[in-house]
């Protein structure tokens, strides 16, 4: 199936950072001043885009369902780290990864497009979403200027 063939069959819609989505859970149960305790979305990254780089206040999980493999990037004071998901194990891809709460993070396919699910707790809200800048990035991580120029639209 096609990339385009899935955003139509899932009713993925354009997300502000890049690629498609569709929310598919949110709980019922309210926490912290009446947040979701979790959501969860189908998320799909055609060949050539990228999620630029955004936090979340909540920590986030990624799992990968179908099609190319997919490099979530995670930007910290620490440094830049990356983890391929995907299905290919002997290579180093993992099936999901973990982006703790307010950790800056990007994501780019390594195919045709790859297709994942997204699952925030407590669950995500848009007012909770920060999209970075690429003059905030650089400066706050001037030696990831590659990196920041790269998966930034603006």
């Amino acid at each position: 199936m096609s990339a385009a063939e899935l955003i139509a069959r899932l009713q993925l819609e354009p997300h502000p950072e890049g690629g498609h989505f569709r929310e598919t859970f949110r709980s019922a149960q309210r926490i912290d001043g009446g947040l979701s305790a979790s959501t969860a979305i189908w998320y799909l990254l055609e060949g050539g885009d990228f999620s630029s780089w955004h936090r979340v206040s909540s920590d986030e999980v990624w799992h990968h369902y179908d099609g190319a493999p997919l490099v979530l990037w995670m930007l910290t004071e620490e440094g830049l780290e990356r983890t391929v998901l995907g299905r290919d194990w002997d290579a180093g891809e993992r099936p999901q990864a973990v982006v703790p709460a307010g950790v800056w993070q990007a994501a780019e396919p390594l195919g045709a497009f790859a297709l994942c699910g997204c699952t925030v707790a407590p669950g995500f809200e848009f007012a909770d979403f920060e999209l970075g800048t690429r003059a905030q990035l650089l400066k706050q991580f001037p030696s990831q200027d590659e990196a920041i120029r790269r998966l930034t639209r603006a």
